[in-house]
C-alpha cells in the first residue's frame, strides 16, 4: 500500500510539474487548465494573442505582478493562455477580444470574475488582494502601516479608537465597494502618533501630488467613496496602455485632454498650468495628458479632428450615453483659460463642438454625393429629396467591401429627380441629428418636412437597397412599430 501511495504522490507531483512557467506566470492550455485550478484555487488568467499590441504592453507588468505575489509567498497565482492556439478554451470562456483577463476563485470554473482594473503590476496585486482577503486589514504596529504605504501606489487607513463605532462600520462598507485600493484600519496609539493623527479620521496616502489627503465630513459610505474616488488618481494622468482602464473604467465620465508633445521645450510649463487648473475640478473632471508625438496616439488625435502640427490643443469629452466633444474658444494653455473653460462646462453653458471637413468643390459631381458636416443639413433635410446615406470610416473593412455596391447604387439613381445616394466620413464629420456608433451605418432621410430618419437593416446588396428605395424606405427599414421611438431618439 505504501508503495502505491508513493507512486500516486510521485505521479501527482510529476503531472503538476508539467505546468510550465514563464517569468512566474503559469503557461496554461486546455490540457492542464483543470489541473491548474485544482492546484491554485485563486488564479488570474490572461487570454492573449501574440500579435496584440495591448497584450505586449501588459506582459512585463503582468509578469511583475506574478513575481510580487510569489515573493510574498501568496497562494494567488497568475496564468496566461495563448487564445490563438487554445481556441476551444478561449471559446469556452467567451473570449472576444484581447487581452481578456478572468479571475477564478476557489477553483471554480463557472462564472469567473472579469478583471477590469488598471494594468500596472501594483493595480493587479491590489485587486487580487482585495478579492482574496478581507476588505479591511487591521494594523497593530507602525511597521505594518509603513509597509502598506510603501508597497502601494494608493492606500487608505481608517483611524478609529473604537473599531465597532458607526464610523468604522461605514468605513468597512466603503472598503468593500472598492476593488483596486488596499484599505486598513487601526486603533493603535503609536500609529496615530507616527502619522500625526489626533482624532478619528480617514487618510488616503498616495505616491503623487499632495502625498496624502484627510477626509473631512460626515462618515457615511457614500461620502467616503466620493472622497476616495476624488483623490485616488493623479491630478493629471498620462494616457497610456496601462492607464487606459483607470481612465475609462472610472466613475468620472467628463475628461479634459491636453494634446502636447512631451519633447516640447515648454512641456513642463504647460503641464504646470494644466495641473494648477485640475485642482479646482477634483472628482468632477479627469485631466488627461496625451503625448501627440506617440504613433499609438494618432487615432485619438484623428478622433478629435486634430493633426500633430495643430498641437498643443485642448479638448473636452463626456462619455455618458452619447459621447459629446467640446472645444475651447481660446488656444491659450493657461490655468485661467482652462479653469474658465471647465467652469462653463460644469455650468452647462458650452455648446458641443461638431467636427466638419470643408465642402469639396466636386461634392455633387459624382454619382455618390459627398457629405460633410457643413453641407449635411442642407442636403439630407431638403424636403423635396429622398436621401440615402452611408456613414463610414476610411479604415473600416466592411465599408470597403460595401463601396462597389454603393457606387453601383449611386450610378443607378444619378439622374433621379428626387433620390440622392450619398456618403459621409464619420471620423471627420459630426452632426447633431445623427449619432453614429458603428460602421457602416446606413440611414434614409425621406422627402417631407418631418425630418424623418429611417435605419436600413436589410441585406447589403444592390437588389436590397433598390427595393428599399422603391418602397419609400419600408422594405428593409426599421420595424414600423419602433419607428417613432427610434426616430425621436435619433433626432435628439
Amino acid at each position: 500500500i505504501e508503495a502505491t501511495l508513493l507512486l500516486l504522490c510521485t505521479l501527482a507531483v510529476a503531472s503538476r510539474a508539467e505546468i510550465a512557467e514563464e517569468e512566474d506566470v503559469l503557461v496554461l492550455k486546455k490540457s492542464n487548465f483543470d489541473e491548474a485550478l485544482a492546484a491554485h484555487p485563486n488564479l488570474l488568467v490572461e487570454f492573449y494573442a501574440p500579435w496584440c499590441g495591448h497584450c505586449k504592453a501588459l506582459a512585463p507588468e503582468y509578469a511583475k505582478a506574478a513575481g510580487m505575489l510569489k515573493a510574498e509567498g501568496s497562494a494567488v497565482r497568475l496564468g496566461k493562455v495563448d487564445a490563438t492556439e487554445e481556441t476551444e478554451l478561449a471559446q469556452d470562456y467567451g473570449v472576444r477580444g484581447y487581452p481578456t483577463i478572468k479571475f477564478y476563485k476557489g477553483g471554480e470554473k463557472e462564472s469567473p470574475k472579469e478583471y477590469s482594473a488598471g494594468r500596472q503590476a501594483e493595480d493587479i496585486v491590489s485587486w487580487l488582494k482585495k478579492r482574496t482577503g478581507p476588505a479591511v486589514t487591521t494594523l497593530s504596529a507602525v511597521t505594518e502601516a509603513e509597509s502598506l504605504i510603501a508597497d502601494s501606489e494608493v492606500a487608505v487607513i481608517g483611524f478609529f479608537k473604537d473599531l465597532n463605532s458607526d464610523g468604522a462600520k461605514a468605513y468597512e462598507k466603503a472598503a468593500e465597494a472598492i476593488d483596486d485600493i488596499p484599505f486598513a484600519i487601526t486603533s493603535d496609539d503609536a500609529i496615530y502618533s507616527k502619522f500625526e493623527v489626533s482624532k478619528d479620521s480617514v487618510v488616503l496616502f498616495k505616491k503623487f501630488d499632495e502625498g496624502r489627503n484627510t477626509f473631512d465630513g460626515e462618515l457615511t459610505k457614500e461620502k467616503l467613496l466620493a472622497f476616495v474616488k476624488g483623490n485616488q488618481l493623479p491630478l493629471v494622468i498620462e494616457f497610456t496602455e496601462q492607464t487606459a482602464p483607470k481612465i475609462f473604467g472610472g466613475d468620472i465620465k467628463s475628461h479634459i485632454l491636453m494634446f502636447l508633445p512631451k519633447a516640447a521645450s515648454d512641456f513642463q510649463a504647460k503641464m504646470d498650468q494644466f495641473k494648477k487648473a485640475a485642482e479646482g475640478f477634483k472628482g468632477q473632471i479627469l485631466f488627461i495628458f496625451i503625448d501627440s508625438d506617440v504613433d499609438d496616439n494618432q487615432r485619438i488625435l484623428e478622433f478629435f479632428g486634430l493633426k500633430k502640427e495643430e498641437c498643443p490643443a485642448i479638448r473636452l469629452i463626456t462619455l455618458e450615453d452619447e459621447m459629446t466633444k467640446y472645444k475651447p474658444e481660446s488656444d491659450a494653455i493657461t490655468a485661467e483659460s482652462i479653469t474658465a473653460f471647465c467652469t462653463l462646462f460644469t455650468e452647462g453653458k458650452l455648446k458641443p463642438h461638431l467636427m466638419s471637413q470643408d465642402i469639396p468643390e466636386d461634392w455633387d459631381k459624382t454619382p455618390v454625393k459627398v457629405l460633410v458636416g457643413k453641407n449635411f443639413e442642407e442636403v439630407v433635410f431638403d424636403s423635396s429629396k429622398n436621401v440615402f446615406v452611408e456613414f463610414y470610416a476610411p479604415w473600416c473593412g466592411h465599408c470597403k467591401q460595401l463601396t462597389p455596391i454603393w457606387e453601383k447604387l449611386g450610378e443607378k439613381y444619378k439622374d433621379s429627380a428626387d433620390v440622392i445616394v450619398a456618403k459621409m466620413d464619420s471620423t471627420a464629420n459630426e452632426i447633431e441629428a445623427v449619432k453614429v456608433h458603428s460602421f457602416p451605418t446606413l440611414k434614409f432621410f425621406p422627402a417631407g418636412d418631418e425630418r424623418k430618419v429611417i435605419d436600413y437593416n436589410g441585406e447589403r446588396t444592390l437588389e436590397g437597397f433598390t427595393k428599399f428605395l422603391e418602397s419609400g424606405g419600408k422594405e428593409g427599414g426599421a420595424p414600423a412599430a419602433d419607428d417613432e421611438d427610434d426616430l425621436d431618439a435619433e433626432v435628439r
